[in-house]
Parts: C-alpha cells; sequence; structure tokens
C-alpha cells in the first residue's frame, strides 16, 4: 500500500491519456519470489490503479489494491 503522500502525487485515472506509453509509473508493486509487477501511472483515489502489469504478459489495464493486498505467496508472506 503506497503511503499518503504518495497516492495524492499519482494522477486521477484518465488524467495521463494524453501521454500514452509515456506516462510516468510512479508507483511499483511486486512479488519477491515471482516475475510478477504492477506499475501503477493513475489511482482513483479509493482502490483503482491504472499501469502496465508485467507477468505471463505485458499489459495496459486496471487493477486494484486490494487484489494485490489479497496475495498471498508459497513463500508465506503477503505482498
Amino acid at each position: 500500500m503506497p503511503p499518503e503522500e504518495l497516492r495524492a502525487q499519482l494522477p486521477k485515472l484518465y488524467e495521463n491519456e494524453e501521454y500514452s506509453l509515456d506516462a510516468k509509473a510512479l508507483v511499483k508493486f511486486f512479488t519477491p519470489d515471482s516475475n510478477w509487477t504492477w506499475y501503477a501511472s493513475e489511482f482513483d483515489g479509493e482502490d483503482i490503479l491504472f499501469g502496465l502489469v508485467s507477468g505471463f504478459e505485458v499489459e495496459l489495464g486496471n487493477f486494484s489494491l486490494s487484489e494485490l493486498e489479497s496475495v498471498k505467496r508459497p513463500i508465506g508472506i503477503a505482498d
């Protein structure tokens, strides 16, 4: 979960549309035991983020903080 200060710096959803793939990712989430990484460039202020997801494939899309917080990895730690 990003700190409040960082949350406030993330642009609101759809504010970076004009930048397309040049939008800056200000937050990086990752799992220490796999190759999954989420780069957030926009935030709705509550739960939904938009950004680049790199895992089985690389894609742009929405993902939620609540989903990221619920992930339990095989080595027994929460991400």
